[in-house]
């Protein structure tokens, strides 16, 4: 019955929030200043969420050359680079990173 209350109290706090950002939507705006800062937040989310699996995927700081998620986070940098395809990178990524999983020591 926990689980029914956890999930339900989690449903209408994301719909609450959604709704009035959808229900205010139009009514008012930002400043420009505000709006071009707003447009930087994916990336610095993406950032956040990514650096930290990417260079601390054991829960500790992994600066080595036999860290293969920072290896293939290089890879897929510089794929990302070359060719700017964004499905490409992924396979590209994924493909070095399962590789480098299975052949390097850890």
């Amino acid at each position: 019955m926990n689980e029914v209350l956890l999930i339900a109290g989690m449903f209408i706090v994301t719909f609450g929030v959604r709704y009035v950002l959808w229900g205010s939507a139009g009514r008012f705006r930002f400043p420009a200043w505000l709006s071009d800062a707003l447009g930087f937040v994916p990336a610095a989310v993406l950032t956040a969420i990514i650096v930290p699996a990417v260079l601390m995927p054991q829960g500790e700081l992994w600066l080595a050359t036999t860290n293969p998620y920072m290896l293939a986070a290089m890879a897929s940098l510089l794929m990302s680079l070359w060719k700017n395809n964004l499905l490409l990178t992924i396979v590209f990524g994924m493909t070095v990173f399962m590789l480098l999983r299975f052949l390097l020591p850890t």
